[in-house]
C-alpha cells in the first residue's frame, strides 16, 4: 500500500422510474454528485476537486459538460474531462485517475454519469422537443471510429445485431442444438433477475422464469435473433450514478472513516480486433480471458476469492464467454451481476458500470471480500475487469495488448466476393412485424466477408436449423454481398 491508493468513499445512484418526469441530464449529474458527497460524510468536499470527470451523454449536447456541473457545484477544479464512447469508459476512467493519483496529480475527483433517454423518447412520441440548457450548437461530432468498409457497406451498426454472432458461434462449436441453446442462454439472463427485482434502483425490478425470458411473444419479440428482448439491454432509461475517489492519504485527512473505503486493487484493459469478422474464432474473446486473468493475478485472488461478480451483460454473449474465458459456472450460485444486469437494471448509454462499480462498493461494505468488475465496448471489441476490496494496495497490471494479439489472429476481410462460401456465425434481424433479413459472417478463399439475406423463406430457415457451418452461395452487386442457399 502506498497512502496515494486510489479509494472510493461516496458512491450514489438514482433512476427516475416511469411515468416521472425526468429532470435534464446536467441536474441528474448533480443530483448524485451531492449525493456521493453525502455518502462520504463529507458534502463539502465537492468545492475542492481536482477533477471532474463525465462520461459521455447521449442524451443531450452540452457545450461543456464537465464546466457546466463544475459551475453547479461551486467548484474550480485544474483537470475535466468528457469521455468518449463505450461500456468500458467508467472502468477506464476509474483506472486512468488511480495512475494520476500515484504520480501525485490528482487527490480527489468525481466521475459522474446519466441519461434521460427514456424521457427524450417519449417527448419525441408526444412531438415535443426538451427543453434543456447549454446546448451545444452545432453538435460536435459523434465520438465514434467507422468500422471496416465491408461492415459499413452491410450497414453492421447496431449491437444488437452483433453480439449474437459471438452466440451462434459458441454454439456451433459445443455441437449444442438450437432449442437446448436457447434454454441456455435464457437460464443466464434469468438468473439475474432476482437481483434486480430487489435493487432499488433497478429500471425493471422484475423476477423472471428462464421461459419467460426465452419465449417470444408481443411483449418479448426476437430483437436480434436468437435474442428476445429480454436479452438485450435497455438504453432507454433515465439514470445517473456517481464515484467519489480519493488518495488514501486524502482520505485520511478528511476523515472519512475505514469502512466507507472500497479500493482499486487492479485493472487490466486489451482489446480484440474492431471488425466482427476479423476474430479468427468468432466462439471466443482472447481480451476477455487475458484481462480477467491478468486482474486477478495482480490482485493476488484466485477466481474462489471472488466474493461478487458484475460481469458486463448487455447480451448472452457477454455473458457466455465472460464465464467461459474466466472458468466460471454460468450459473454460479454468487451471481453474475450485483445489479440485475443491463437488460433488468438498465443500460444508460455508456454509464452503466457508474451503476455495477457502485453496487459493488456497497456490497463490499457491507460483506467485505473481493469484486470483480468488468466493461465492454463496442460490438466485444473493448474489455477491461478490474478488482475491488476493502483492503488497500494497487498494483499496475503490465500492457497485455500484444499477447492478445498473439492469441487472437486476424482474418483478412474481403470486401465484396461471388461463389462459394461457408458461413462462420450469423443472426436474424427482427422488426415487430417479424424477421427482416440476416448477418452471415463467412469464410472465403482469402479471409472472411459478410453478406445479407432478405428472403423469407431463407430467414425461417435459418432460424429453424444450425446454419453455422453450411456452405451458401455469395452474389455481389455494388460491393453488398447476398447469400442464397
Amino acid at each position: 500500500m502506498t497512502t496515494r491508493d486510489l479509494c472510493i468513499v461516496g458512491v450514489a445512484q438514482h433512476t427516475v422510474h416511469p411515468p416521472g418526469p425526468a429532470p435534464e441530464p446536467l441536474a441528474l449529474w448533480e443530483q448524485v454528485a451531492r449525493a456521493a458527497a453525502d455518502d462520504a460524510g463529507v458534502p463539502d468536499l465537492l468545492a475542492s476537486l481536482d477533477s471532474i470527470q463525465v462520461v459521455y451523454c447521449q442524451t443531450w449536447p452540452y457545450d461543456d459538460p464537465a464546466g457546466r456541473l463544475a459551475e453547479r457545484l461551486g467548484a474550480s477544479p485544474t483537470h475535466k474531462l468528457y469521455s468518449g464512447i463505450g461500456g468500458t469508459v467508467p472502468q477506464v476512467l476509474v483506472s486512468e485517475t488511480a495512475e494520476a493519483m500515484q504520480r501525485g496529480e490528482l487527490d480527489c475527483a468525481l466521475i459522474v454519469g446519466g441519461e434521460a433517454l427514456a424521457t427524450k423518447k417519449a417527448l419525441k412520441r408526444a412531438g415535443e422537443r426538451p427543453a434543456w440548457s447549454h446546448r451545444e450548437n452545432p453538435p460536435s461530432p459523434f465520438p465514434w471510429t467507422p468500422p471496416p468498409a465491408v461492415e459499413l457497406a452491410h450497414e453492421v451498426f447496431q449491437a444488437w445485431e452483433t453480439f449474437p454472432l459471438w452466440d451462434t458461434a459458441r454454439r456451433a462449436r459445443l455441437g449444442i442444438d438450437l432449442a437446448a441453446y436457447d434454454h441456455e442462454m435464457a437460464e443466464v439472463m434469468a438468473a439475474m433477475t432476482p437481483t434486480a427485482a430487489a435493487n432499488p434502483h433497478a429500471w425493471s425490478p422484475t423476477a423472471l422464469t428462464v421461459e419467460q425470458v426465452q419465449t417470444p411473444g408481443p411483449d418479448n419479440r426476437y430483437v436480434g435473433w436468437p435474442y428476445t428482448k429480454h436479452e438485450v439491454s435497455v438504453m432507454d432509461v433515465d439514470m445517473a450514478a456517481a464515484l467519489l475517489v480519493t488518495t488514501a492519504e486524502k482520505a485520511d485527512a478528511l476523515g472519512i472513516p475505514v469502512d466507507k473505503r472500497i479500493y482499486l486493487a487492479s485493472s487490466s484493459y486489451a482489446e480484440d480486433p474492431t471488425g466482427v469478422a476479423e476474430r479468427d474464432d468468432m466462439s471466443a474473446s482472447a481480451a476477455m480471458r487475458i484481462t480477467s486473468r491478468t486482474a486477478l493475478e495482480a490482485a493476488r485472488i484466485g477466481l474462489v476469492d471472488v466474493t461478487c461478480f458484475d460481469l458486463y451483460s448487455c447480451f448472452p454473449s457477454s455473458l457466455t464467454l465472460a464465464c467461459d474465458a474466466l472458468g466460471l459456472d454460468q450459473l454460479d450460485p454468487r451471481g453474475l451481476s450485483v445489479t440485475g444486469g443491463l437488460p433488468f437494471a438498465g443500460g444508460p448509454g455508456s454509464g452503466y458500470l457508474l451503476h455495477g462499480i457502485a453496487t459493488a462498493v456497497e456490497r463490499l461494505r457491507a460483506e467485505g471480500g473481493n469484486a470483480l468488475v468488468t466493461g465492454v465496448g463496442m460490438h466485444l471489441q473493448k474489455h477491461i475487469a478490474a478488482v475491488y476490496r476493502t483492503e488497500p494496495g494497487w498494483t499496475a497490471t503490465p500492457e497485455v495488448q500484444p499477447d492478445v494479439d498473439a492469441a487472437q489472429p486476424r482474418r483478412a476481410l474481403v470486401d465484396s466476393y461471388d461463389g462459394s462460401a461457408r458461413v462462420a456465425a450469423y443472426t436474424v434481424a427482427h422488426d415487430r412485424s417479424g424477421p427482416q433479413s440476416a448477418l452471415l459472417v463467412l469464410d472465403v478463399p482469402g479471409g472472411r466477408t459478410l453478406a445479407r439475406v432478405r428472403e423469407p423463406e431463407l430467414l425461417t430457415d435459418a432460424e429453424s436449423r444450425e446454419l453455422v457451418g453450411a456452405e451458401v452461395k455469395i452474389s455481389t452487386d455494388d460491393g453488398k454481398n447476398t447469400a442464397t442457399w
